[in-house]
């Protein structure tokens, strides 16, 4: 089995509290996330989401994953497939971790599946698209500092 794994990480000037409010906002998420241009469903474990992606430079995706871990301040884990499983899975993750009033978080998908290597130009776009949530994630988080 073939597998990717993509990590990108930026510091937020807010409290963990505020982060997790603004990344589980979904019906937020057209008007500031340039990456995840919507998404619908509940940020629950077990639970099934609807989220559309644009990658820089590639037709944009929709899929149906199972959200995985929804810690609320902490973290949100959902995977989605393709087909089959083994086929070509996306497990993505946000970590936020708390350094006293500020964030450190981390973005990141871990592909597997027999088409992964079939991909490599998706994953470098989608490395750029996870960057640029990052800093919008950012830019929001810290001017609705209270």
């Amino acid at each position: 089995m073939f597998q990717r794994h993509i990590e990108t990480a930026i510091d937020i000037m807010a409290p963990p509290e505020r982060v997790w409010s603004i990344l589980t906002d979904f019906p937020a998420y057209p008007s500031w996330n340039p990456f995840i241009v919507s998404a619908y469903g509940k940020a629950a474990a077990g639970a099934w989401l609807e989220v559309h992606i644009q990658p820089p430079g590639k037709r944009a995706l929709m899929f149906r994953p199972t959200v995985l871990v929804a810690e609320p301040d902490r973290e949100l884990r959902w995977r989605g497939r393709l087909l089959v499983p083994g086929l070509f899975d996306g497990e993505h993750f946000f970590r936020i971790e708390d350094r006293s009033g500020t964030v450190h978080f981390i973005q990141g998908e871990t592909f597997s599946g027999l088409l992964v290597g079939l991909v490599r130009g998706t994953l470098n776009a989608t490395r750029t698209g996870l960057e640029a949530m990052n800093a919008a994630l950012k830019e929001r988080a810290e001017r609705s500092r209270a």
